[in-house]
Parts: structure tokens; sequence; C-alpha cells
């Protein structure tokens, strides 16, 4: 800590989930001790990244592909139980096993630059100059919510999938769930079995896969991910170009008549939605499982954006700023792909980090 309370350190990891963690792992691997360091810090109450706040009906059984962390696998957990349960505590006995000393409860409102070639991190525990910081925030905590005419009047109930309680809720209600992608039509499903009627709209047709999903149509998928990053543009989910695999699920949901799509409607009416040509739905609750958007409000200090509305990434390095990398950010947004990235990101830090300091300013 220097003369004005400032911590400094190598490394900033700011978020714990599977990109943080694996980068916690790799930065430690390299012979960096946290605390002394570098420090990863974490808004969350507990480990568990964003899957802590999973619905109850998500059941470890139902979660596509969660890659294991760095080092120690996830092995003997019961499909039965909720994903948060089995995966918080596989986060936790991670962090212990690996004693990555992770700070928490944490909140990073501003990255700034410092003095001497550092960059500032405020929080809410004190601030950090650091000479790198790998963000690895994700997308949890920035659900995006569509805004439509008449919004404001509807009488019922309006949730984000981040605030999804699980089927029970919508009990004997009329449910419209809004979204095409993965959580859209698991939440859609389950609510079927419930309520007293579901209505299905999105704002393109559905694209479902058939077929296996091997590693040469995986790299294509991050691929086309990657190119809107690479040219500056805000980052798609993977699964937004792979499409909707075709599970004995969905093709029984389509059979009953559930998962029967309808087009966006065009104006929010206090008892449902309408569209222009006449139609109209009543509801008692509109789910809006409309995704979510990379919360890296903290780094608008540094100027990263670029005119298209997100951060061009090479690798995982920020183009506009070779200190900062982003974990978990457009074609890393998978388990694996957070793995690979954590991996990544402390290399090259490594190699910034071999470099001579530039000397403090006077």
């Amino acid at each position: 800590m220097n003369e004005i309370g400032v911590r400094d350190v190598d490394v900033v990891v700011i978020g714990a989930g599977q990109a943080g963690l694996s980068a916690g792992y790799h930065l430690r691997r390299t012979g960096l001790e946290p605390d002394r360091d570098f420090v990863v810090l974490d808004h969350a109450p507990r480990p568990g990244g964003a899957w802590q706040f999973r619905w109850p009906s998500l059941t470890y059984g139902k979660v596509h592909g969660m890659h294991a962390l760095p080092g120690k696998e996830l092995t003997g957990a019961d499909p039965a139980r909720p994903s948060s349960e089995v995966i918080g505590g596989y986060f936790a006995d991670y962090e212990e096993t690996f004693d990555l000393r992770v700070h928490r409860p944490v909140d990073v409102t501003a990255v700034r630059e410092g003095e001497g070639g550092r960059l500032l991190v405020e929080t809410s525990e004190g601030s950090y100059a650091t000479r790198s910081l790998i963000n690895a925030t994700g997308t949890w905590d920035r659900p995006f919510w569509p805004r439509y005419q008449g919004q404001e009047t509807f009488r019922g109930r309006q949730l984000h999938t981040a605030d999804y309680p699980g089927p029970q809720a919508f009990a004997g209600r009329r449910a419209v769930v809004v979204g095409g992608g993965a959580s859209g039509t698991q939440h859609l499903m389950e609510i079927a079995e419930v309520a007293a009627a579901t209505t299905w709209v999105t704002r393109r047709e559905p694209v479902y896969r058939e077929g296996p999903f091997g590693e040469v149509e995986g790299r294509a998928a991050v691929a086309l991910v990657e190119e809107r990053v690479r040219r500056g543009l805000p980052p798609q989910s993977v699964v937004s170009v792979t499409g909707l695999p075709l599970t004995d699920a969905i093709r029984g949901a389509r059979e009953r008549g559930i998962l029967d799509r309808k087009p966006m409607f065009d104006r929010i009416t206090p008892t449902g939605v309408a569209w222009d040509d006449g139609r109209s739905v009543d509801a008692d609750v509109i789910l809006w499982a409309t995704g979510f958007r990379a919360a890296i409000d903290h780094l608008a200090p540094l100027r990263l954006r670029e005119p298209g509305g997100g951060i061009r990434v090479e690798g995982t390095r920020a183009v506009r700023d070779e200190r900062v990398h982003l974990v978990g950010y457009g074609p890393s947004a998978s388990t694996i792909g957070a793995n690979r990235a954590g991996r990544a990101a402390v290399a090259d830090i490594r190699r910034l980090l071999a470099r001579k300091p530039e000397p403090a300013r006077v």
C-alpha cells in the first residue's frame, strides 16, 4: 500500500465466475501470489458466479456444456440438484483448493488512468493501482429489457430471466414469453405445464439445429462471434449463431403446440399484447427472456468502446489499451471459452509484466 492508501498490485481480476477463476488459477501457476501480486474481486455474496442466481428448477442435469475449471474436475454431481447449488459448491471448493483468496462482496465502481502507467481501480473496499487488468464480469448484471409502446400501462407483472423464480410463480396465469434463445424455450416449456395459457413471441423465426455439433462446427460459430468483436461491435452469444439443439424435449413441445412461435407484438396494452393486424392476447405476466449485455460500464473512463458500441479485442486484449484484457466476453463467453481466455490473458500479461515499469510521474 502506498502513502495515499492505494494498494499496489500487478494484476486485478474483476469477477470470480468461470473466466475469473480460470485467470486466478493461471496467475498462481505462473508464480504470482494472491493479495501480494494480484487480487480477485467479486461483487456476488458467495462463490458461484452467475450460477448462484439461477432458478431452482434449472437442475444440474439440465445444464448444457458445463466445462470443468482448469486443474480440478467436477465429479459425482447429482443431476437432480439445482445447478446453483452444484456449481456454487464446486466454485467454492475450487477457490479454497487453489487459495485464490477472492474478495467479496466488492463492487468495482470505475477503472481509470492512474499514475506511473498504472490503472486505478476504484472499489467499495478502497482503490488498487495495477499494471494490468483482467475483466471477467460477464453479463448477468445487465439484463436487456426491450422497450415497447404501452409497456408502462401493463397492469400485470413483468420480469426478466434474471428474476425468473421457477414455473410455480406462473401457475394458473396467462403468460407471454418473449425470446427465442435457450432460456426462453426452457422457461416456456416449464411454465406451460402449470400456466392457464402461454404465448411465445420472438423477433426472428427460431432456428433449430439437428445432428452432431462437433469441434469444426463449434470453431465456425466462435469465429462468427469473434469477427464482431474484432470489428468493435457489441458481442453476440455463441448460441445466437449456432441455433437451438433439437432435443427430444423440444420436439415434444413442438408437437404439443407449446413451441408455437408468433411474431413480435407491436405494443403492450393494460391487459396484454397486441399486433397491428388486429390480433391481441390477454396476459397476466410477461417474461422477457431477451438476453443480457456485457457488464463493462465501470471501464467507461478508459474510453475503450469503438464507434460500433463494443470494445475491439484481439485475443483477449483490448486494442485501445494493452493493459486491459476481457475474458468471458464475446467468443470466450462459453464455459470452455472462458477457461481458454483466462489462460491466454495471463500469458499475455506475463509478457507485459516482464517489461520494466514506467517511472512514476512527478
